[in-house]
């Protein structure tokens, strides 16, 4: 563990790790796992993994399944119309808020993200795909000064991003959806309208995504 880990409470980078393994799908969808199974994975004790498995229960990203063992709850058709209900409100207007307070320097630093989320995508990497599409977000969602509105969409992607790594798997990461390049050129003009609906496009597309997934395997 190096020294910035160090500095952070035990039960906050336990916290970390499992919601990273939830956000980027290393938990799929419906898979169960047991809570030793977590200390393990986690490299953490008992009693951060169920102070870390209690506070991802309360957000809805893992339901007790009984015989100490969770899970992340699978996407259904009506979740997902929900969650992108919910999406397509909180994350363009997110965009649209961050624009008053974009600098060059981060500009800068998303189009570097965006460079990690191309060579993903044309390298078939998913994980690096679903770690720099994350980062190129938030990044700019908490530019946009609306704590409130992104934690919700933290709590979005909670529930969101397992499924959209088993379409990862099935689809590949070159049919993976990335409207960066439009939201770049909507920042640089400072185009707060623009950037709305790049995100939103961006959105959608993945939210398509998972509908195909869900109508095949219906």
């Amino acid at each position: 563990m190096d020294e910035a880990t160090q500095k952070i409470p035990i039960h906050e980078v336990t916290y970390g790790r499992l919601r990273d393994m939830i956000l980027f799908g290393r938990l799929e969808p419906g898979q169960a796992v047991t809570i030793q199974g977590l200390v393990r994975d986690l490299d953490a004790g008992m009693t951060p993994v169920r102070e870390a498995i209690r506070r991802m229960t309360a957000e809805g990203a893992l339901l007790p399944q009984g015989n100490r063992r969770v899970a992340v709850p699978e996407l259904t058709p009506a979740l997902l119309e929900q969650l992108a209900f919910v999406r397509l409100t909180v994350e363009p207007k997110l965009a649209e808020l961050a624009v008053a307070h974009l600098t060059p320097a981060l500009i800068d630093r998303l189009e570097a993200i965006d460079d990690r989320v191309d060579r993903a995508i044309r390298g078939g990497h998913v994980n690096e795909y679903l770690e720099s599409n994350h980062a190129f977000h938030f990044a700019l969602y908490e530019a946009s000064d609306a704590p409130l509105l992104v934690d919700i969409a933290r709590s979005l992607w909670l529930r969101f991003g397992p499924s959209l790594r088993v379409v990862c798997a099935r689809f590949g990461a070159s049919a993976l959806p990335d409207r960066h390049e439009e939201a770049l050129a909507a920042m640089r003009a400072g185009d707060g309208a623009a950037l709305a609906r790049a995100i939103a496009n961006d959105i959608e597309q993945g939210i398509e995504q998972i509908r195909a997934a869900q109508a095949q395997d219906a």
